[in-house]
């Protein structure tokens, strides 16, 4: 079942939650602002898809990103300090982030969901 990492007042949270629910897909939610993941899955995570470019793990549009001027920072950051980072403020995720054994997705756009959830 995937970990659905969500934030209830998030309105692309709560699309991608009606996606999952209208497909009849179970997921665990957790929500990131609350409760990010911990530093150890996320550098698990971060380790496993590097190849997105830790900027695809990011909120880049959020308060917190911006006022931290992490857009200058990220080219030079390590995946430990990003895993750091992202594990002390859930506001700093990209929403969703939804992962299993297999998969994982941050954001939400129905086509990805389409190819990677059903």
């Amino acid at each position: 079942m995937p970990k659905f990492y969500g934030y209830k007042r998030c309105s692309t949270s709560r699309k991608a939650q009606k996606w999952f629910d209208d497909k009849g897909i179970s997921y665990d939610f957790q929500d990131l602002v609350e409760t990010p993941p911990e530093k150890d899955l996320l550098l698990s995570w971060l380790t496993k898809y590097q190849d997105r470019g830790l900027r695809y793990f990011f909120n880049t549009s959020g308060q917190h990103y911006r006022q931290m001027g992490l857009k200058d920072k990220l080219p030079n950051m390590t995946i430990e300090e990003a895993a750091d980072l992202l594990s002390k403020d859930g506001k700093l995720i990209k929403r969703p982030l939804v992962v299993d054994d297999q998969h994982l997705t941050c954001g939400f756009k129905e086509e990805v969901y389409e190819q990677t959830w059903k």
